[in-house]
C-alpha cells in the first residue's frame, strides 16, 4: 500500500465523475454537493428554485470546482427523465446521483389530511424512487458501475413522533435501497443510505420547539445538532469507486450517537 501524501487524494478523488444531486438547493443535499465538487466530481444541483442554488454554485466556482443548477420536480416522471437526458448532453456522463429532495410535518396523526399524505409521500418516496429508476437504468445498462445515494432519516429506522408520514416514508426509502442494492449489485450499481440525525433544515425547524430540542438533545450523546458539512465524508465516501467501491445496501448513520442511545 502506497504511503504517499496522494494517497488520500486516490482514494476520495472523483476527478472524471459527473454527480448529479437532486435535491442539492436544501441544506444537506446542498453541502453534500458542495463536498463532491470539491474532491473533484462536476456537479449538478437540482431543485425548483435557482437562487437557492446561487450561492453554492458561487462558492464551488470559486473553488475552482465546477458544478451548474437544472430546474426538476422531483416527483414527476418526465421531469426526472428531461434531467437525465439534459445532464447527458450537457455533461457527457452520469456517475452519482444522490436523491435527496424531502418535505415533513408535524401534524397529530388523527389530524393528518389525505392531501397532505400524498404530498409527503410523492416527494419523499415517489421522488427516490423515480430518481433510482431513471437514472439507475441508465447506469445499468451503461455497464461501468456508478453510485446511488439516497438520504434516509434517523425516522427510518426508528419511530420517531410527531412526524408520522414522514418516518413511513423514509422507512420505505430504507427499504428500496436495500432492495435495489441486491438487485444491482452484479452490475456494478451501488445503492446506500446516508442517514442523518437531527440537522437542523428548512423542512424541520417549524418542530423544532424547545421541549423537542430538549427531548433530542437528552437522547443525543452529543449533546448537539449535527452540522450539513458532516455528511460530506460519508457522501465521499459512498460515492467513491476506490474508497467505497465495495459498500452497498449500507445504511450510513451520522446522528451523534443517537441511534446507539437506548436509556
Amino acid at each position: 500500500m502506497s504511503t504517499s501524501p496522494d494517497y488520500l487524494n486516490a482514494l476520495f478523488s472523483l476527478r472524471g465523475k459527473v454527480a448529479v444531486v437532486i435535491g442539492g438547493t436544501g441544506e444537506l443535499c446542498g453541502a453534500m454537493g458542495e463536498g463532491l465538487a470539491a474532491a473533484g466530481a462536476e456537479v449538478v444541483l437540482v431543485g425548483r428554485n435557482e437562487e437557492k442554488a446561487k450561492p453554492r454554485l458561487e462558492r464551488i466556482h470559486a473553488a475552482g470546482g465546477k458544478g451548474y443548477f437544472v430546474s426538476a420536480e422531483a416527483s414527476d416522471k418526465l421531469a426526472v427523465q428531461t434531467l437525465l437526458d439534459t445532464v447527458l448532453k450537457r455533461s457527457g456522463q452520469i456517475d452519482i446521483v444522490v436523491n435527496g429532495a424531502g418535505v415533513n410535518s408535524a401534524t397529530p396523526f388523527l389530524e393528518i389530511a389525505e392531501d397532505e399524505f400524498d404530498r409527503i409521500i410523492k416527494i419523499n418516496l415517489k421522488g427516490v424512487f423515480l430518481g433510482c429508476q431513471i437514472f439507475g437504468k441508465y447506469l445499468v445498462e451503461r455497464g461501468s458501475g456508478g453510485s446511488i445515494i439516497n438520504l434516509g432519516s434517523m425516522s427510518g429506522l426508528v419511530p420517531l413522533s410527531r412526524v408520522f408520514t414522514y418516518s413511513a416514508s423514509k422507512a420505505a426509502v430504507h427499504n428500496l435501497s436495500k432492495n435495489l442494492a441486491r438487485e444491482w449489485a452484479p452490475k456494478g450499481v451501488r445503492v446506500n443510505t446516508v442517514v442523518p440525525g437531527f440537522f437542523p433544515a428548512e423542512q424541520n425547524r417549524k418542530i423544532l420547539s424547545p421541549d423537542r430540542v430538549t427531548s433530542i438533545m437528552g437522547h443525543t450523546p452529543m449533546k448537539r445538532f449535527g452540522e450539513a458539512r458532516e455528511l460530506i465524508g460519508a457522501t465521499l465516501l459512498l460515492a467513491s469507486d476506490a474508497a467505497g467501491g465495495f459498500i452497498t445496501g449500507a445504511e450510513i448513520v451520522v446522528d451523534g450517537g443517537y441511534h446507539a442511545m437506548t436509556i
